[in-house]
């Protein structure tokens, strides 16, 4: 049997680490991965993909990566399934990483605030 899964895609919300007790940590973040054709009406649909991170993963994750980055996960499948106030039964499949690879980061904000710190001190310095 074989359970693996390979997503690269981007973050659309900045990750955030929650702890539980016996150091233990996790982060769910949802990963925007484009389809490789078009639609009919020529434009690529996105599947929203959640992918749990546990533990290290989770930290180093949370502490490098924002909104918009892209990153590859690594990782298997796994269902599961609840039932909901009205008796209802829902399925759930989440990726649960294994390894997660940051591909690229969204550097234009940074830039702007780097470009304006220097300008800053360059101003200060001219005075």
């Amino acid at each position: 049997m074989l359970n693996n899964v390979i997503l690269v895609g981007r973050l659309t919300a900045d990750p955030e680490v929650i702890e539980y007790e016996e150091d233990k940590k996790v982060t769910t973040v949802i990963l925007a991965v484009n389809r490789n054709y078009k639609n009919v009406d020529g434009v690529y649909d996105t599947d929203f993909i959640r992918c749990i991170l546990w533990n290290s993963i989770a930290s180093t994750t949370t502490e490098y990566c924002h909104v918009g980055d892209v990153i590859g996960v690594k990782g298997r499948l796994q269902s599961s399934r609840y039932e909901d106030e009205h008796k209802k039964i829902h399925f759930v499949t989440d990726v649960i990483a294994e390894r997660v690879t940051f591909l690229s980061t969204n550097r234009s904000n940074k830039d702007e605030v780097n470009n304006e710190d220097s300008n800053n001190k360059k101003n200060k310095a001219d005075k």
